[in-house]
């Protein structure tokens, strides 16, 4: 977990400009130090959670230490079983979308450490999402593994090839697929 920002990360994580970071760093309102010898100014995790707070800033975009997982898949019994399992585990933040395009703003805003990505979406199948979703350098550690019920050995090869990392059968043991979800993020 990151403990030290600086003012552009401050600015990012509040979503404010840096410019107003570094007026409030500079007034005091945001307790931190500069590095000796330099211009720069550092925020110390503690400090910024405070300001936060006083400012009515929500938490959200602060790293919590736990890593993100995206759920793409219209099967809403799915989604909730998956979803309920890995947020009771503890070490992850979950989301969730039901088409392509929301994979696509979700995977933009939540910025997902993995994805698990229904092949059978309504608006687009999975292989086009994971391949918009790997193009992105901002997205090139992102894991993807695909779930799904319907496919063929080629088309789990072109899906492979598109840049997941794996695939996982519907229905499929939860158990393992947590386990999966583990070995990919080195937990």
């Amino acid at each position: 977990m990151k403990e030290l920002f600086t003012t552009g990360e401050a600015a990012d994580i509040c979503n404010i400009s840096q410019q107003t970071i570094i007026r409030c760093f500079d007034s005091g309102r945001l307790k931190g130090f500069r590095i000796p010898g330099s211009r720069f100014r550092r925020v110390p995790r503690e400090s910024l959670i405070q300001f936060m707070k006083e400012n009515k800033i929500p938490l959200d975009n602060l790293e919590t230490g736990k890593k993100k997982i995206l759920i793409v898949d219209d099967d809403m019994e799915i989604v909730e079983l998956v979803k309920d399992v890995l947020v009771r585990d503890g070490r992850f933040d979950v989301q969730s979308a039901s088409s392509g395009y929301d994979a696509g703003i979700l995977t933009q805003q939540f910025n997902p450490d993995l994805i698990l990505l229904d092949y059978m979406l309504p608006d687009v199948n999975g292989n086009i999402v994971c391949q918009t979703i790997k193009k992105n350098p901002n997205f090139a550690n992102t894991k993807i593994i695909i779930v799904s019920g319907v496919i063929n050995r080629s088309e789990i090869d072109n899906l492979l090839k598109a840049g997941a990392e794996d695939f996982i059968q519907k229905p499929f043991n939860i158990s393992l697929l947590v386990d999966k979800i583990s070995q990919f993020l080195n937990l």
